[in-house]
């Protein structure tokens, strides 16, 4: 009986080694390295371990038992992203797991970061090397609530689950529900497993949301004044930039329209913050 990897086995300690343990299940063995396990062990005592093949494809277990298994999912952790091939991601033990460039999205800027997180689960390759997984729409269709309860301009915190050009699909972080971000409704591109803020501007008849990461007028105002302060402050009170600038200046510096940047800058003036003479900007 071969045993499957990816998964949680009873194995049974025959011997110790200079490295580890020896262990069985019937009659298949595999070794428990030293740095693997989290006690002493006896022999003919029971051990839980998970199974899988090392870089030495070498059938090991180990005792740090991950949140996910074939079978079984739970979000985990990016850590490090390599080009083309794909990103590892933390699932809970020492070596960390590939999810492979064929399950990410097909453009590289919408994929995950080192931070962002993944709903994923365990599956192997033709080599019997473990795979990381992200769920299919159908597993995220099982876990989502109706959200006839949320009201317009409501705060939303969810992780992307899907990313392309059209839009992005959430799961809100406490909810469970499914939220659709329309290219329009945000201001730059999404990666897939990023955790985002923002409101309600539709509850659909069939329990999902519609949602926009754009903040309501005076919200946003309020932020791109704030902006502009800030870094007027980092770069000593002048900048070389005023209402006359060249709109893409102005997104070069603060990723704002120019039309923005104008109602700030007179919101700042009104308020007596900064004054504005031979296209530049002074702090008061």
């Amino acid at each position: 009986m071969q045993l499957e990897i990816g998964t949680i086995h009873t194995m049974t300690v025959r011997q110790q080694t200079k490295n580890g343990y020896v262990i069985t299940k019937g009659s298949e063995q595999a070794m428990l390295p030293f740095s693997y396990t989290n006690k002493e062990l006896h022999t003919n005592s029971f051990v839980d371990v998970f199974l899988y093949y090392d870089k030495k494809g070498q059938l090991v277990g180990t005792m740090q038992l991950p949140q996910v298994a074939i079978g079984v999912y739970d979000w985990v952790e990016v850590m490090d992203v390599i080009p083309k091939l794909g990103v590892f991601v933390n699932i809970g033990m020492k070596e960390e797991v590939l999810v492979s460039s064929d399950d990410l999205p097909s453009y590289q800027k919408a994929w995950p970061l080192p931070g962002d997180k993944l709903y994923v689960t365990l599956a192997t390759d033709k080599k019997n090397r473990l795979l990381a997984v992200p769920a299919t729409k159908k597993v995220f269709q099982d876990m989502y609530h109706l959200a006839h309860d949320a009201e317009l301009n409501d705060k939303i915190v969810g992780r992307t689950i899907r990313v392309d050009r059209e839009g992005a699909v959430i799961i809100t972080k406490d909810e469970n529900y499914r939220g659709f971000i329309h290219h329009t409704e945000r201001e730059k591109e999404l990666r897939l497993g990023e955790l985002v803020t923002g409101r309600v501007i539709e509850v659909k008849e069939d329990g999902s949301l519609n949602v926009s990461l754009i903040p309501l007028k005076h919200e946003r105002m309020d932020d791109d004044a704030a902006r502009i302060l800030t870094h007027l402050e980092k770069v000593g009170g002048v900048m070389p930039l005023g209402d006359k600038s060249d709109p893409s200046k102005i997104r070069k510096t603060f990723q704002m329209s120019k039309s923005a940047f104008k109602r700030a800058l007179g919101r700042l003036m009104k308020e007596k913050k900064i004054e504005q003479h031979d296209g530049k900007t002074f702090l008061k």
